[in-house]
């Protein structure tokens, strides 16, 4: 949440209430006052894209428009609006509003008996104001405090609460809970600094994008082992009581946390396993006793393998200069006593596309910056990669080449040093290393036409020079890898023929080999982490743990694609797990006080939508692709067409779109419009069969290792190779059902704690 900020004069104090020895943090910048939300100057500003939370609080929040900004060094802000974030059930009839319009006695909150209510504005979301008079016909007449009068509906204005609720740290205590009171709450406590506040039983957290003194040890002593009545509300609360329910009771824990890019997910996570990390080594009466404790340095090991996977999963984007573009539940588990016995790190929907295309204002993975800023000329030698940088290389030349305020250099010593604390081999790390610069130099290698009239493909001199390095690292033939990109062989009937490739398909066929490199080298890279953190087997044994989820929040750009869809799919699995839990418990809790209560269902509400897209029978989206995906014909606008035959007027949650090819999802954050242009090539995620069988064939252990799954089976001399069976094909589409699948079924397993985290806009 608070990252390093550079420059600047004002130190902030500590915004608890209690005495602590906090040192005092960093020189950070001033923080700017915030546009209140009455303001008359706010305005409105367009978005390309609007992300909404992975799963939603009950009652919308809408943070204000906002003329102050907020620096962290690691982020960037860009003028975004956002909408209310209220699953659709909370605005149906059941749950329209709370309570009604405002009379004499319950508007008042001062001695002057005026009755102030809240008016939406669309400028500043919401603006205060007192009622002057009330019109015929239910209207009223409404001074504002940024000096208007208006006459609104009477049922079109909230509320305002007695000013003794202001910065409340628990918004379920609010007498008048409603949208706007919500967003004045946590309005007030941002601009006090009080970044994190309850709403019920889940955390709500507002990114200050500047350092603040509430993460130090004294802090995390004054959590430690207290009830969250004692306590002001923070993530460290939210991982001890985690953590004494683990140990207490016995009974497996979750803590979510979820939200849109740059709301500071990333950076939450990470305190979260400090803190897990800081009391589980003390907490324990053996390591009191002893001095020692059982596992030694896998505390330490736990925070260090961060380094290593956001320097591979990490990247600038407009949002956010350090964002996560991968998911990841982390499980930690715990001994009898508490102390920390393993961890294991579970990972989903990595963001290949980013390898071979940037867009402006962004970069792709932090390694390769790191890579050819940090390496000593030795490695780049090595590596064929001497004298060059980021400007050199197809895949990285786009975007930005520096992030602000960040020296690549320091942060690939951080990684170096992270490698040798995680007990990874020398060579083990060239390894790794060497496949990230097979990637780059792969981007180089440029198509040409063989002639003017012909479409053959063909490679120029330096397009050649590039391909030998490419297979050199590999350790690979470059003959046969040349021969396999611009002649590849396939089987038509009983027979092998070569197939002519035009420079296009080259380019796709190269393209989607560096994609497939990468990937297979990220998930090969936290299996290794997780073999030395797994010290108590939890791979097979999921037994006395606590697990985090980091992962993408909703998404709705300009232009929404396969991804957008695996994403906010994800996202309405976990929307509905956040309702059953939430609400299943407060009925619970109406049974147990023998409160009259006809049970509601809420996770029904998304179930339709979810259906739409998971379910085989009646074939779902994802059953289609899959159908379309193994047929010769097929196209993407064959299985468009299909989809509309399917289900355009059988259910509200689906409709052709307004686009050329595509259609429109009613998900619960919003309706989103799908462009369905390349999915098929998407879901089936092809790579050249020539070149992957080479490279299993390759005289380097790690790269055979990484496509042993695509070896012959004459190939295949040892019985424990691991390989997909000949003809057994999944696409990216079923990958990802599984591994929702067994996400939810641990969530599900769990006591779980949610943490929404927000980015307050520009």
């Amino acid at each position: 949440m608070a990252a390093t900020a550079h420059g600047g004069v004002r130190v902030r104090n500590n915004p608890f209430a209690r005495e602590s020895t906090s040192p005092s943090p960093a020189p950070s910048r001033p923080r700017p006052q915030s546009g209140l939300i009455a303001s008359h100057q706010g305005t409105s500003s367009s978005s390309n894209h609007a992300q909404n939370s992975a799963f939603s609080p009950p009652g919308g929040v809408s943070f204000p428009a906002t003329n102050a900004t907020r620096h962290r060094a690691g982020s960037v802000t860009h003028s975004q609006s956002t909408s209310t974030f209220a699953p659709n059930f909370i605005k149906s009839g059941q749950f329209e509003r709370v309570g009604e319009a405002p009379g004499a006695i319950e508007g008042e909150n001062d001695f002057s008996g005026k009755r102030y209510v809240w008016l939406g504005d669309p400028n500043v979301a919401f603006v205060k104001g007192w009622v002057i008079e009330e019109l015929g016909n239910d209207r009223l007449l409404v001074q504002c405090n940024d000096g208007s009068q208006r006459e609104v509906d009477a049922d079109s204005v909230d509320k305002v609460n007695p000013a003794k609720f202001d910065r409340a740290d628990d918004m379920a205590e609010l007498t008048h809970l409603n949208e706007a009171s919500v967003v004045h709450n946590l309005h007030t406590r941002y601009q006090s600094d009080l970044i994190y506040t309850y709403s019920g039983l889940f955390l709500v957290t507002v990114n200050p994008y500047c350092p603040l003194p509430i993460y130090t040890k004294d802090v995390m002593n004054m959590y430690r082992g207290r009830s969250r009545e004692d306590t002001k509300p923070h993530i460290y609360s939210m991982a001890d009581g985690a953590f004494r329910n683990l140990v207490d009771e016995g009974e497996n824990q979750s803590i979510l946390v979820t939200g849109e890019s740059g709301a500071g997910k990333t950076e939450n996570t990470k305190k979260v396993i400090q803190y897990l990390a800081a009391v589980a080594t003390s907490n324990s009466p053996v390591a009191a006793r002893s001095g020692k404790s059982d596992f030694p340095d896998l505390s330490q090991q736990i925070l260090r393998a961060n380094p290593i996977l956001e320097a591979f999963g990490n990247a600038q984007t407009v949002r956010n200069n350090n964002s996560s573009r991968f998911g990841k539940f982390i499980r930690i588990g715990f001994t009898g006593s508490g102390q920390i016995a393993g961890a294991f790190v579970d990972w989903y929907l990595l963001e290949k596309s980013r390898v071979v295309k940037v867009n402006s204002g962004e970069r792709n993975y932090h390694i390769f910056y790191q890579l050819l800023e940090g390496a000593d000329r030795r490695m780049r030698e090595n590596f064929l990669i001497d004298d060059c940088g980021p400007e050199d290389f197809l895949y990285t030349q786009e975007g930005n080449g520096k992030i602000a305020g960040v020296s690549d250099v320091d942060e690939w010593n951080s990684l170096i040093e992270a490698f040798h604390i995680m007990g990874f081999s020398q060579e083990e790390q060239t390894s790794i290393l060497r496949t990230a610069a097979v990637v780059l130099l792969l981007g180089n290698i440029t198509i040409m036409k063989e002639s003017l009239r012909a479409d053959q493909a063909s490679l120029t001199p330096h397009a050649i020079d590039q391909a030998r390095k490419v297979c050199h690292l590999l350790g690979i033939s470059h003959e046969a890898f040349i021969q396999g990109l611009l002649h590849p062989r396939v089987k038509a009937g009983r027979e092998w023929v070569e197939k002519v490739q035009t420079p296009d398909q080259v380019r796709l066929s190269i393209d989607a080999l560096a994609k497939g490199i990468y990937e297979r080298g990220f998930g090969d890279l936290v299996a290794r982490i997780n073999r030395q953190l797994d010290r108590n087997g939890m791979g097979m044994d999921d037994s006395h743990f606590i697990g985090v989820l980091d992962i993408a929040g909703f998404e709705i750009f300009e232009e929404n694609g396969f991804e957008q869809l695996c994403i906010n799919y994800t996202n309405e699995k976990l929307q509905q797990f956040f309702n059953h839990h939430m609400f299943v418990l407060e009925q619970e809790e109406y049974a147990r006080e023998q409160i009259e209560w006809r049970f509601i269902d809420f996770g029904k509400d998304l179930q339709p939508t979810i259906d739409l897209i998971e379910l085989p029978n009646p074939i779902g989206i994802f059953s289609c692709l899959d159908e379309d995906s193994v047929m010769p014909k097929a196209t993407d606008k064959s299985f468009t067409e299909k989809m509309h035959s399917l289900w355009e007027r059988k259910t509200p949650k689906y409709r052709p779109s307004r686009l050329a090819q595509g259609f429109i999802l009613t998900h619960y954050a919003a309706e989103v419009e799908y462009s369905t242009d390349g999915w098929l090539e998407k879901n089936k995620d092809p790579l050249n069969d020539n070149i992957t069988r080479l490279l299993a064939r390759s005289s380097d252990k790690h790269v055979a290792a990484l496509f042993a799954d695509c070896a012959e089976p004459d190939e295949d001399s040892g019985p424990a190779r691991s390989r997909v069976k000949k003809g057994l094909f999944r696409t990216v589409a079923q990958r990802h059902k599984e591994q929702l699948a067994s996400l939810m079924s641990q969530l599900h397993s769990t006591h779980p704690h949610f943490d929404r985290s927000h980015r307050l806009p520009q």
